[in-house]
């Protein structure tokens, strides 16, 4: 957004007096030439043909204006897309093992973790972060916006390498786990998830290329998904590109649900994965990851606090650390950070807009 922010108000100020040009030039052509010509022709320097010539060569100057007016914009857009081809090819590539080891079970270790998203010690999103998810454990992960939450889940899948410290699942440091292995080993559900341009089918199967019609037909039906896929006019074969956009945020969700039913990660993790979707969706997709996640080691980045209050540990994040953990009646009884955030949570929720009542 600051990328954007930034290109933006460059643009505007690299572009802005050729625009004026253009603007100010393009109207003006036949007005300049009218006056300067009928005094030319009344000193005669100009006869009348002469002069209707100047009014038709004035009127095609107007295209070429506007097309060099139009290039500058263009080449400002095209220096901005190098400069972000440039930023992704200057970043640091991932470090990879050549010893690669097996997890043979499924805890999840932060041991004095430190990250930064510039590398920048004296910048950290969060330092000597350290917390255990056990095997099959279900653990919540809540705080303040800007406090790192989806921060973790990213740093589970390794999408980004962290700055300092380690995190291990089944005793072994994730930068050991060979990455296919590690992708294998967490399903990720985030708050942005988007189809390929393929069918429904073949974005199911992503989860597991080498499952069967039937798998993915099932995966579906748990996800809350297999009605309204065979309501399109090819069922699973209807291409997404062609119905994407009348598609909800909700129904795209289930759709990602059901590619991680597939998948059958041991790992699963939710960051914030119902936060857009409206409550006639909610539900629905609640019931599909109450599948998604059974019998699985389970992360939950929560916005509503009413659906992580059975969770094992819930871990309350600050600046930079951890503020409090336990589970949801302990947090209730230290009445502290937790406490404020659930009361809230239940005074916003019970809040009626009409009555004007608690």
């Amino acid at each position: 957004v600051d990328n954007y922010k930034i290109h933006t108000l460059n643009w505007f100020k690299n572009t802005w007096g050729y625009m004026n040009l253009g603007a100010s030039v393009l109207p003006s052509t036949f007005l300049g030439i009218l006056p300067v010509g009928m005094y030319l022709i009344s000193i005669n320097q100009l006869n009348y043909a002469e002069f209707f010539l100047c009014i038709v060569l004035s009127l095609g100057v107007v295209a070429p204006i506007k097309n060099f007016t139009n290039y500058v914009n263009h080449l400002k857009s095209i220096q901005y897309a190098l400069t972000e081809v440039n930023q992704i090819l200057s970043l640091e590539e991932l470090v990879l093992s050549t010893k690669f080891k097996k997890p043979q079970h499924y805890e999840i270790a932060f041991n004095n973790v430190g990250f930064s998203y510039n590398k920048d010690k004296d910048d950290l999103v969060f330092k000597h972060l350290s917390f255990t998810v056990p095997e099959n454990n279900f653990t919540a992960i809540v705080g303040a916006s800007g406090s790192g939450k989806s921060t973790i889940a990213k740093l589970i899948s390794r999408y980004w390498d962290v700055t300092s410290g380690e995190i291990t699942i089944g005793g072994i440091n994730i930068k050991d786990i060979e990455s296919k292995q590690l992708n294998d080993l967490v399903g990720f559900v985030g708050q942005d998830n988007f189809l390929l341009n393929l069918t429904f089918k073949e974005n199911i199967k992503l989860g597991n290329p080498e499952a069967t019609d039937e798998a993915v037909e099932k995966a579906a039906k748990l996800a809350q998904c297999h009605e309204f896929i065979e309501k399109l006019p090819d069922g699973y074969d209807t291409n997404v590109g062609t119905v994407g956009d009348k598609l909800s945020g909700g129904e795209k969700q289930r759709v990602t649900i059901a590619r991680m039913i597939l998948k059958d990660a041991p790992i699963i993790v939710l960051d914030e994965a119902t936060v857009y979707v409206d409550p006639d969706n909610e539900q629905k997709i609640q019931e599909a990851l109450n599948v998604l996640t059974q019998d699985k080691t389970l992360i939950v980045i929560a916005h509503r606090l009413s659906t992580i209050q059975h969770a094992d540990q819930i871990i309350v994040l600050g600046k930079q650390q951890i503020l409090e953990k336990g589970s949801h009646h302990l947090l209730l009884k230290l009445n502290g950070n937790y406490k404020k955030m659930w009361d809230t949570h239940m005074h916003t929720k019970d809040w009626g807009i009409n009555t004007g009542h608690n």
